[in-house]
């Protein structure tokens, strides 16, 4: 995933989602916070890569991303959310062909469209006044649809939590998204880098209820 459970929730819901499964990894944490081997038989290094991600996130993204938050306007920052899952859109709709959907495949492609259009470019999500709203789908997804097992628990450098399904769709959905093809190497780090602190911004809201061992509260999560 790039996407996290987080990062699969509507942009405009993300801190709603993120409160509520904080509160579930709380009732999970009530009972006993186990390192399941089962599950993350890779605990060593996961918690490596763990603290290295997070000294990092403290070093360099959370302090950008909080002066991102600071001098863009709400309208501004909206439409950054709504340009990057336009942009997302696009790997929906060949997962939902993948995973045989049809009419999730037509509901996506009409709304990329529509936004990408009427909506210049994506900046304005026209396509959810017709109730065309977002979906989320990605290649690990479509692993699975095919059967493919999520496999272990992993964290990645740089890009967090996942699990090896997950990792190994992570290829395809970079491949399929615009902004790897775009030839000027410094207008496409300056992509990636904005859409990531997009993501990050809404990760704010959950850190406050992060109790115990945090791995173990992220991982359960």
């Amino acid at each position: 995933m790039k996407r996290t459970i987080l990062q699969n929730c509507p942009s405009t819901a993300r801190i709603v989602c993120a409160v509520v499964l904080c509160c579930l990894s709380a009732g999970v944490a009530a009972q006993g916070n186990v390192q399941n081997n089962d599950i993350d038989p890779f605990i060593t290094v996961n918690r490596g890569v763990y603290d290295f991600n997070e000294a990092l996130d403290e070093l360099v993204i959370k302090p950008v991303t909080k002066s991102y938050d600071f001098v863009m306007p709400v309208f501004a920052k909206r439409g950054v959310t709504n340009f990057f899952n336009n942009l997302d859109d696009i790997n929906v709709v060949f997962n939902d062909l993948l995973q045989l959907k049809m009419a999730n495949a037509m509901h996506d492609s009409g709304r990329f469209l529509i936004n990408t259009t009427i909506g210049v470019g994506g900046l304005i999500d026209v396509a959810a006044g017709f109730g065309l709203y977002k979906n989320y789908e990605d290649f690990g997804q479509t692993l699975g649809y095919w059967g493919m097992d999520p496999g272990a628990y992993m964290v990645l450098p740089f890009l967090g939590t996942s699990t090896v399904r997950d990792s190994i769709g992570m290829i395809p959905d970079y491949l399929l998204n615009p902004m790897f093809w775009v030839n000027d190497n410094e207008a496409r780090f300056a992509l990636f880098t904005l859409d990531n602190i997009d993501t990050r911004l809404y990760y704010m809201a959950a850190e406050a209820m992060i109790t115990g061992d945090e791995y173990i509260f992220v991982r359960d999560a």
